[in-house]
Parts: structure tokens; sequence; C-alpha cells
């Protein structure tokens, strides 16, 4: 098991920081002169006296503790945690590119409007859409964003006031959707996987404002009928928006547009290989038809001959600014350079590669755990361990069983349709030697319940936190530390 880091605080002692602090010789200001004395502290703060070698150890230490894609493989179902090609992180940390302002004059950042400029071009291209915008700096602000749209498209028919989303759907859907002032409606599930057809005929009427939709969906299925979708959604004046997170599937094999989405959004983080986790920075752009680009945020890019410039002239139309500048412009650098690498064919192979990886996992597993829907897999798969559970056995334990062999765990419990759901997306990027070592660790856990139940019960053992009580940590949520110096 690995050692548990107690607190920077806790390795505080008296004098600890051997700090040799030269004498001042210049005038000095009382601290009281220069600052309000309501704005002043009443004591010390209570900082860590440690010296800056064991700093440098101790967040060295946390940092090995920490699993991430660049330590092994990471099959986070719906996250594509795939690796993130460095020179990609060394343009963007260029100072050309981290050390400029944006509100320097518009003609010293002529090099960054063009690199965004030809990156709108170059999302457009991938998804069909005709105007996209940079600007949403998460995939949920994306999904919040082509929500305003929609309200601004239905402004003059206040009667719209439901959006549609399946039952697969992710947590941030419904949440944009009734944070955006609208109401939801759920679609149930066919036997394939697919959205319920009759269903979905039997919920849409003139209220409808318009549909949320992942393509290929949260069970990593394609959507077949999504063009009979598409003309359900239009024949009352819905808007069909297609929530991107799995856009990894269908890299240059189709587009959006052609399926009859309106708006598409894009987590950029996540296809286009830039670092995410832990919270961002991420970029979740969002791509429109022609008829909703005058509602899209301000400013936009435009061109003219050699020169780029910001465009506000369509203020009125828009939903707004929803960025207080232009984006989040270090992760779009990084995936400006990864689309740029690839091009076009590189662009097919990812998404080839990716969908063949997921496959083969799931034919590998099938005769112990299982598949819920036999076809239409694309680039990511659901499990049950609704047979295990059965010997003692729930997800929630295979998850923590692989956190001791040196991999993420999948994405469990989601989505909530299946019982015991166990999520698995290998992205592209994981040769058949790394797929073949947890192919076998999974097939050996289901081997071992009838050996040895309670050794595997005992898991995690090479954790720095074993077994913790997820209840307790969600209904008493306590995050403070208690000065006990």
């Amino acid at each position: 098991m690995i050692s548990k880091t107690p607190l920077i605080i806790k390795k505080s002692r008296v004098g600890g920081d051997y700090t040799d602090i030269p004498k001042n010789d210049v005038p000095t200001n009382e601290i009281n002169d220069i600052i309000d004395n309501n704005l002043l502290r009443d004591s010390r703060i209570k900082l860590p006296e440690i010296s800056e070698p064991e700093v440098v150890r101790h967040y060295i230490k946390l940092s090995t503790k920490n699993h991430h894609v660049d330590k092994d493989f990471y099959p986070l179902g719906s996250c594509t945690m795939k690796y993130n090609p460095k020179i990609n992180d060394k343009v963007a940390s260029d100072p050309m590119f981290s050390d400029v302002h944006p509100n320097q004059h518009i003609n010293s950042i002529q090099g960054h409007l063009e690199l965004q400029f030809r990156l709108e071009k170059m999302l457009n291209d991938i998804t069909g859409m005709d105007n996209t915008t940079l600007q949403p700096s998460a995939g949920s602000q994306g999904e919040f964003v082509g929500l305003l749209i929609m309200q601004k498209y239905h402004q003059k028919n206040p009667k719209k006031k439901y959006i549609i989303i399946p039952e697969s759907a992710h947590g941030t859907n419904p949440a944009s959707v009734i944070l955006a002032g609208f109401e939801v409606i759920q679609v149930g599930t066919n036997q394939d996987g697919c959205v319920d057809i009759d269903d979905l005929k039997s919920k849409v009427n003139e209220e409808v404002a318009g549909m949320m939709l992942t393509q290929p969906n949260t069970l990593g299925i394609f959507e077949k009928d999504i063009k009979l979708i598409s003309s359900i959604i239009h024949d009352v004046d819905g808007l069909l928006y297609m929530d991107g997170a799995n856009l990894n599937a269908m890299l240059g094999l189709c587009k959006p547009a052609d399926m009859g989405f309106d708006i598409v959004h894009m987590n950029v983080h996540k296809t286009f290989s830039t670092p995410h986790g832990g919270g961002g920075p991420g970029a979740g752009p969002i791509g429109v038809v022609k008829k909703l680009s005058k509602y899209l945020p301000y400013p936009v890019i435009t061109k003219r001959e050699d020169d780029f410039n910001f465009d506000f002239n369509h203020k009125k139309t828009s939903i707004g600014k929803i960025h207080s500048f232009f984006g989040n412009t270090g992760v779009l650098v990084r995936a400006y350079c990864y689309i740029k690498s690839l091009g076009s064919k590189g662009l097919v192979n990812v998404s080839l590669n990716a969908i063949i990886n997921a496959n083969y996992i799931k034919q590998r597993l099938k005769e112990s755990y299982i598949i819920p829907f036999e076809h239409g897999t694309m680039h990511e798969f659901v499990i049950s361990a609704k047979k295990q559970k059965e010997t003692g056995l729930k997800a929630l334990d295979i998850a923590k069983i692989v956190l001791d062999y040196g991999f993420h765990a999948p994405t469990i419990y989601f989505p909530i349709n299946i019982p015991e759901a166990i999520m698995i997306e290998p992205t592209e990027t994981e040769s058949k030697k790394t797929l073949d070592t947890f192919i076998n660790l999974m097939l050996d856990i289901d081997t071992k319940i009838d050996l040895d139940l309670d050794d595997l019960l005992d898991s995690p053992k090479n954790t720095p936190v074993r077994r913790l009580n997820e209840t307790k940590a969600n209904r008493e949520l306590n995050l403070n530390w208690k000065n006990e110096l």
C-alpha cells in the first residue's frame, strides 16, 4: 500500500523554513498606513514553516499518487482520455501565444486571430456546420450556449418550452435545460439501445423547442434513425442539438449537419487531444447552421484580405458574450496543432482505431460479462456486472480492483438505465498489448469470484487511500481543516 502523505501544515515546525532574510536597508511604511484597518487580519496567517526542499518533495510525492494518461491506461467511459502529444503543449507554451494579453492592440495579435479563424473553419469542415464560436470554455457551457440559441430562435413563440432528452443522456444535459429556462421531457430507449421512435413521436408536440442528442449515444451506439428523429423534431419547428461528447467516433466518417443537426458542441479538450480532467481548462465550441449564425456570441472573427478583426455587428441578434474575452486560447492552440498535424486522413484513422479498440475489448469480454447491446458499438461500450453482483461482486468492487493494477477505473453506474453499468472507452492511442492486459484483468476478476471473493472485496490494497465510505463522504461533506498548531 502506498504510504499516506500528511497535510503540509502537519509537517510544519517553528523555525523550520530555514529562510535567512537580509536586513532591510530601505525606508519602510507601516502596513496600516497603506491598507485600511478593516481589511487587515486580526491574527497572523497560519502558514507552514517548512524548507524549500521539503516543499518540493511534498508536492512531487503527491503528484506520483495521481493517475493520468501519461502514467497508464485510462479507460474512463465517455471521457476520451487519449494521449496528448507533447509538441502541442510546447507550441501552446510559446510566449508568442502564452504571454499575449487579449487587450493588446488588434494589430499585435494577428497571429492569434488567424489561428482561431482557421480553427473555426476546420471545425466547420469536420461537423458540416456553417459557423462556429470558440468562446465556450467547457462542454457544459457549450450546452448552455446551444440552449440559449434555441431560446433566442424561439423568442417570439413563448409556448416553446420543452426540450427532449434521452434517458441515457449526460447529466449536464437536463441541468443545462433547466438553467436555460426550459423544461425536460425524457424519451425512452428501445431494445437496440437507441431512441424509442414510438415514444418520441408520442411526446413531440408544438410546445417542443428542440431535442438534445448525443451521437453516437451514451451507450456508444450510433443512432441509426437519426434522419427520422431530425424530421420529427423539425416538423414542429424544433431544433436538433448534438452533444459532441462522442465526436471521436465520427471524425471524417460522417458529419452532424448531414444527419439534420442544427447545433453541435465539440469537446475540444477530449476529441482533439488537449489535457483535461481536474476541472479545466477546457473548450466547448458551438457550431450552428446558417439560420442560427446571427445568434452566436459576439464578437466573431472576420478576415478582410490579409487582416483579421473582431466583428461586433450582430450584437442586437446575438445571445451576448459568454466569455470574458475570446475563449480558452491555450486549449484552442493545442487543438489546432492536433488537427493540423493529423490532417483529414489522420482524423479518419483516429475514429477507425477508436472503434476497433472498443469492439475488440467488447468481443473479448462478452463471455464473462453481460453485454446489454450486441450491435452498433462505436468508440465505447457498456457492460453490466449484474451477473457478478449475484455472486457478491458489484461494479463498484470491480472498479476498485482495477485500481490495484495501475489502471484508472472505467466509468461505473452510468448510463443509469443499465444495472451495474461499467462503461469502457479505450480511445485510439492504446496498443493491443495494453488492451490485452486490461482484458485479461477483467476476465481474471470474474474467474476469481468463486475462488477468493473475500480477497477481491478487500481491494484496493495498493492505493493511497483504500475503502472509502462514499455515502458518508457525500452526506457529511467536510473540507475544513482545524488548526491544531
